[in-house]
């Protein structure tokens, strides 16, 4: 059973993965079109300190003997497969302007979504993927000093992110 959820865990991490190529392609694309990237220092800010926040998990689970099979773990698997779900569901609905970064395309390629998700939460994103992701591996790992300091430390950019994102939609766009 151990070794279903640690495949199944892996598997979701690839998936996790893959929306960073995605990202990439979009940027690319994006840019190339005359897409315009705003808080680049805290976007790499926020880049490092979600690949720490994993790092720190893992390494945390592994020194306290993580459980997997406990269900703790499998709260926070589940939690985990929810937010990749909305993460792609994210990409899905906002397509070629999705990426991890905070780049703005001209209007003629970047509309608002209107979508009832995105009516209803202002950044889905953030808060259906990346804070119950973060939460998620963490409960995943047991990893209670990373989900504790580690999140307080997250989300200081995180919030620098929507503050600045609210800011530019508000700026470009009328209908925002």
């Amino acid at each position: 059973m151990q070794t279903i959820i640690l495949i199944t865990f892996f598997t979701f991490i690839v998936l996790r993965l893959i929306t960073i190529v995605i990202s990439a392609i979009n940027e690319k694309k994006l840019k190339k079109h005359g897409a315009v990237e705003y808080g680049k220092a805290n976007s790499t800010f926020l880049i490092v300190a979600h690949f720490a926040y994993y790092f720190s998990c893992v390494f945390e689970g592994t020194q306290r003997g993580a459980f997997f099979y406990d269900t703790i773990s499998y709260a926070g698997l589940g939690i985990y497969v929810f937010a990749v779900l909305v993460l792609y569901y994210v990409i899905y609905a906002i397509r070629h302007v999705w990426t991890v970064k905070l780049i703005i395309a001209p209007s003629s390629m970047h509309t608002i979504n209107k979508s009832p998700l995105f009516r209803y939460v202002k950044h889905p994103n953030y808060f259906l993927n990346i804070i119950p992701e973060l939460i998620g591996i963490a409960l995943f790992f047991h990893a209670w000093i990373t989900l504790v300091v580690g999140m307080i430390i997250y989300l200081i950019p995180l919030i620098t992110r929507i503050r600045q994102e609210e800011a530019i939609m508000k700026e470009k766009f009328a209908d925002y």
